[in-house]
């Protein structure tokens, strides 16, 4: 038997992370597909932000700003921010990534919560250290889950908030609570991709929190209501102590002349991001009381989405429903990964698509 010749091996630890696995997109043999699987808007960019992108399509020859100045300084006009504390990324993804590599390393800690995004402990092991994981309560941060998980080891704490998949949020007093009791050396990072859906007055994407706090970082996308997914767009808002370290590992242009100038003009069009949520906002309750009334249990959602639970009996399971939907071409999200084994989760789609699995749920749990 020939023995295996050597090659570059990963370091310890890399070969155990379960690689991120993201909703199906296909419906094999089915002519018209409704993918309602990642979250993505249904209405689009703005008409503003295509322009933008198009006309910068002229000098795709040169490299684009290294510093993003004009998207910084378009999220800075949108909300009253100074640029300087404003980081923009290959989407909010990378922002996590640096912020693990910058501040994680072995014999380090990293608490994320049960049904936390998947991203946090992929990051964490890739950075060489560990994550931690802590329990919730009714699909909700419990924060005194994550101060008695606390430890010397302790380096950060992952909170995305609206959650995913759950849809629910932390008020902004039990944040401020949880700031305060952790040691100023961990760092408490706000994941807010769904912020801008929340219509909630005891909620607060972070915004406050970071401006009065040293050890505080609020990443945002572009990717949900701002519909520029496919450009992978995010930002953060930090301390300058902790812009600093970023910029010195970040790579120099991370992101593309067309994203910086599609995502300037998508930030300035605030009132097509209104008409975005208020869309949004009337479907996710059409949506909850459709399920409900078909006896589904739906987990009350602040975001894009509803996470629908199935009964536990014999063909009328979350798969059964999964096999069900994709046969007609309605394309929801699996949630196994996340802790939930019974259950799908649905984003808000265009008025057919959102009318049509309602249907066929009717159809699928015999109430038609």
């Amino acid at each position: 038997m020939t023995a295996p010749k050597p090659q570059p091996t990963p370091r310890p630890g890399v070969l155990d992370i379960a690689a991120y696995v993201p909703g199906k997109e296909h419906a094999p043999g089915v002519a018209r597909v409704f993918k309602l699987s990642a979250n993505e808007t249904p209405l689009g960019p703005s008409p503003k932000a295509i322009e933008a992108f198009k006309a910068a399509a002229g000098q795709l020859e040169r490299y684009p700003d290294g510093q993003a100045t004009a998207l910084r300084a378009a999220i800075g006009t949108t909300f009253r921010l100074n640029p300087a504390n404003i980081m923009c990324g290959n989407g909010s993804d990378e922002l996590l990534g640096l912020l693990c590599h910058t501040y994680l390393g072995p014999g380090d800690e990293g608490i994320v919560t049960e049904h936390g995004f998947l991203v946090y402990k992929i990051q964490i092991t890739a950075a060489g250290a560990t994550p931690v994981t802590v329990k919730e309560k009714d699909c909700r941060v419990d924060v005194d889950a994550i101060l008695a998980a606390v430890t010397p080891k302790t380096k950060a704490v992952f909170i995305a908030n609206p959650g995913n998949p759950t849809g629910t949020y932390v008020p902004v007093a039990e944040i401020r609570r949880l700031q305060a009791s952790l040691p100023p050396q961990v760092l408490l990072v706000l994941d807010a991709a769904y912020a801008e859906y929340v219509r909630r007055n005891d909620y607060e994407a972070g915004l406050e929190i970071v401006s009065s706090c040293q050890n505080v970082v609020m990443t945002r996308t572009f990717s949900k209501v701002y519909g520029l997914a496919a450009l992978r767009l995010g930002w953060l808002y930090a301390p300058e102590h902790i812009i600093d370290a970023l910029d010195r590992v970040r790579g120099p242009f991370n992101i593309s002349a067309p994203g910086i100038a599609a995502g300037a003009a998508a930030m300035a069009d605030q009132g097509f991001i209104e008409q975005a949520v208020s869309f949004n906002a009337e479907w996710i309750g059409k949506l909850t009381q459709a399920f409900e009334a078909l006896g589904l249990e739906v987990t009350p959602s602040v975001t894009n989405f509803v996470l629908i639970h199935f009964p536990d009996v014999e063909g009328k399971r979350a798969a059964d429903a999964d096999d069900f939907l994709t046969a007609r071409g309605y394309i929801l999200r699996a949630v196994r990964s996340y802790g939930f084994n019974n259950a799908l989760r649905m984003s808000v789609g265009p008025e057919e698509a959102n009318l049509g699995v309602i249907e066929a749920l009717r159809e699928f749990m015999g109430r038609g």
